[in-house]
C-alpha cells in the first residue's frame, strides 16, 4: 500500500492530526505553505507549516506549538 503525502487531505500522521486543506497562505519556514489541521482527540482546528505536519501535536491537548493564522 502506498502512503498518502503528508499535505494530502484526508491525511492522519501519527500524533491524530488530520490534513482538512491547503489554505494557500504562506507559512513562516523557508518556502512553507499554511495548511489546516483537526485534531482528532480535542477537535481544535489550526494552522501548520506543509514540512511540519508528519510530526505535528495539537496545541490545544497535546503540548504542541501554537498554530498558525488561517485567516
Amino acid at each position: 500500500m502506498v502512503q498518502a503525502s503528508t499535505t494530502t487531505p484526508g491525511y492522519i500522521n501519527r500524533n491524530l492530526q488530520e490534513v482538512l486543506s491547503k489554505t494557500g497562505l504562506p507559512g513562516n519556514d523557508h518556502n512553507q505553505v499554511v495548511y489546516l489541521l483537526r485534531c482528532h482527540a480535542c477537535g481544535a482546528r489550526y494552522g501548520a507549516n506543509g514540512s511540519d505536519i508528519f510530526q505535528r501535536r495539537c496545541p490545544e491537548c497535546d503540548s504542541g506549538r501554537p498554530g498558525l493564522g488561517v485567516g
